[in-house]
């Protein structure tokens, strides 16, 4: 099981996450994306799905038009873990 991320280390990496909000009552990591519209929006949440079934971790989330908000959050180990960190990191670079 992977290790959840406590203290220092998750403030820090969370820290490094530009746009991602701590949701300390959920143990979690959340951002809300606006993009132009449904298509860049959709193809988005295409690209993150591929990366997330190679990684085998799946984010929680939604799309209404063009907006996707979504939480991270490693369920087995309770909480935020390098697994959330680094599909955050991805998902950042495909906004790009």
């Amino acid at each position: 099981m992977t290790e959840l991320l406590t203290g220092e280390a998750r403030t820090r990496a969370i820290a490094s996450l530009k746009g991602w909000e701590n949701l300390e009552e959920r143990n979690a990591i959340y951002r809300s994306i606006t993009f132009k519209d449904f298509n860049a929006a959709f193809s988005f949440m295409t690209r993150v799905a591929l990366e997330a079934e190679r990684c085998d971790h799946h984010p929680e989330w939604s799309n209404v038009y063009n907006r996707v908000e979504i939480t991270l959050s490693t369920h087995d180990a309770g909480g935020v873990t390098e697994k959330d960190i680094a599909l955050a990191v991805f998902i950042n670079r495909a906004m790009d």
